[in-house]
């Protein structure tokens, strides 16, 4: 009986002392961002209210690329200027995968397209986005994205759009040319139409456009999405409802994590955490939402 207790006791200790393994991720919607780019102090997030521990560039690079290491993201599309990401990614160059904002955090024009090109074949970027034109009072039609959108097409570049809401009070603070109608997904079906192979990869999920997005995305199987934000912003019942819906129509092989973390490092696990306690996806699904989808759409191996 003493060696029966015996062995059940160091089955327990050796299980208690074996991590589980973390489920591999890959974070569609990251952002490489500097100190200066959120003022000092930084803010607190708006869902945790926890405020950055960090007070310098060098500091937030290693925080949030140490965030990704903890929570097992092993690749992540970073956008952000090009100096910007190069940062990250030479801190990080299996993990960053660098990606070209605009507007960028520093309000740099978008390069000429012969620029375009060659900043892509130098491997300065890999993405084009995040395309946050609805914050200029734009959309993917403005005839000013024409030019990149047919190199993208032509080079295989992923376009990465912002699309929904923002924060509230945008239009009053940072942006009076933001309006909510100008992320609606169904602004794109033109710009679909005329580069059919363009992969182009909604940001936020079109929320709160619920049934536009599924039209899109039904109809042009070259249109993804990530959960960016609504992950973690949005209350719970409302997050699991929408993302629901789509599980539910069919869509679960092209919904991509993305975390969307801004300032604050606490998002990546807050939204992960979310995503595993969703009582209605499976453990395929979640795999899929994590990594395969994206793995696919960015031809990750």
């Amino acid at each position: 009986m003493r060696i029966l207790f015996t062995t059940i006791g160091c089955l327990i200790l050796l299980s208690a002392s074996q991590k589980i393994p973390q489920r591999k991720i890959i974070d569609v919607h990251f952002h490489a961002h500097l100190a200066g780019d959120y003022g000092q102090p930084p803010p607190a997030n708006p869902r945790t209210g926890k405020i950055p521990k960090w007070r310098n560039d060098e500091e937030v690079i290693a925080m949030m690329l140490a965030t990704l290491k903890d929570n097992n993201v092993v690749k992540a599309i970073a956008a952000g200027s090009l100096s910007t990401i190069r940062n990250f990614q030479m801190a990080d160059p299996e993990r960053i995968i660098p990606a070209l904002d605009y507007p960028d955090s520093q309000n740099n024009p978008l390069p000429d397209t012969a620029t375009f090109v060659r900043y892509f074949q130098e491997k300065r970027f890999s993405v084009f986005g995040e395309l946050a034109l609805q914050y200029e009072g734009k959309t993917l039609a403005d005839a000013e994205l024409e030019p990149y959108l047919a190199i993208c097409e032509r080079m295989g570049i992923p376009v990465a759009l912002h699309t929904g809401m923002s924060f509230p009070n945008t239009t009053y603070t940072c942006c009076p040319k933001f309006r909510t109608h100008l992320g609606n997904p169904q602004l794109i079906e033109e710009v679909l139409v005329k580069h059919p192979k363009m992969k182009i990869q909604l940001m936020h999920l079109g929320f709160p456009y619920l049934q536009e997005t599924k039209a899109i995305m039904n109809v042009y199987p070259q249109v993804y999405a990530d959960i960016g934000a609504i992950d973690w912003l949005r209350p719970l019942p409302e997050f699991y409802s929408y993302l629901q819906s789509f599980i539910d129509g069919g869509f679960g092989k092209r919904i991509m994590y993305g975390s969307d973390q801004m300032a604050w490092e606490d998002a990546i696990p807050l939204s992960i955490k979310n995503i595993e306690n969703a009582p209605f996806l499976t453990e395929s699904q979640k795999d899929d939402i994590f990594y395969n989808n994206a793995a696919t759409f960015y031809n990750i191996k």
